[in-house]
């Protein structure tokens, strides 16, 4: 079984939002991979602690680290900035580790647009597709599922999303295979998602690190360029899940 977990950057509004971009990450890891990663992850943190004295309880939540830091104030915002990236080495040197990513753009879209659906529902489908062509690096087992662990995010919406997605799921053909869609139905993911707080979960964490990272490289914030903190995504492009997207590089999935 495959394990995503999700989180997001930016704003999925349309009217008056404070963002252009919304960007979902989904840190994806094999369950025969799951304790190993999280013992990793457990070292890393350590070594955070060690070095910057950040303590293991500490979230590691990379926008507020460094706008609204609160008791991570007394590590300095260079230092802070200095973890994101060390996180970032960090997830791009683990094996069979994948992180999927979905970019909305929504400047020139109408202010209908579905911005929360069309994001999680690509997501969805990449990790479905993926998981379905068999993929993912990493060991298999001779049927694999997935699961889904989002953020906090609109629990209702994201679910009966997903039990839509189950009956009745559109995927335009491909340009070979003639106009219109073919109904993609969800075979491979079971249950709804099972949601956690990033606060205590260090893979949700690393998810919020590659999503807020990519949001960086979109639209930077002043002192992400003035640090070239912009280009800190790129360190995480050996993990990337190339498949998602075939009109990307990096795989990233643009909307």
């Amino acid at each position: 079984m495959y394990l995503m977990y999700i989180d997001e950057s930016g704003d999925p509004g349309m009217v008056k939002s404070p963002t252009r971009y919304f960007v979902l990450s989904g840190l994806v890891v094999h369950e025969l991979r799951w304790k190993p990663f999280l013992e990793e992850l457990i070292s890393f943190r350590r070594d955070l602690k060690a070095r910057f004295g950040l303590k293991l309880r500490d979230e590691v939540h990379a926008g507020h680290m460094l706008t609204a830091p609160g008791e991570l104030a007394r590590i300095p915002k260079y230092q802070r900035l200095e973890i994101l990236r060390l996180y970032a080495d960090f997830l791009a040197g683990l094996p069979d580790l994948s992180v999927i990513n979905i970019v909305v753009d929504k400047q020139g879209k109408s202010e209908h647009y579905p911005v929360f659906d069309r994001a999680w529902q690509a997501l969805i489908q990449r990790f479905e597709n993926t998981i379905s062509s068999r993929n993912f690096p990493g060991p298999r087992n001779a049927d694999e599922s997935g699961m889904l662990f989002p953020d906090a995010t609109d629990q209702k919406k994201l679910n009966l999303l997903l039990r839509r997605m189950r009956n009745y799921n559109p995927v335009r053909n491909r340009v070979d295979h003639g106009p219109g869609y073919r109904n993609l139905q969800l075979r491979t993911l079971i249950e709804e998602a099972n949601f956690r707080d990033s606060a205590t979960s260090y893979f949700i964490q690393s998810a919020d690190l590659c999503a807020f990272l990519l949001y960086q490289q979109l639209s930077p914030s002043s002192f992400m360029k003035r640090k070239s903190g912009q280009n800190y995504f790129n360190r995480l492009l050996p993990i990337c899940c190339k498949h998602a997207s075939i009109n990307d590089p990096n795989g990233i999935v643009r909307l």
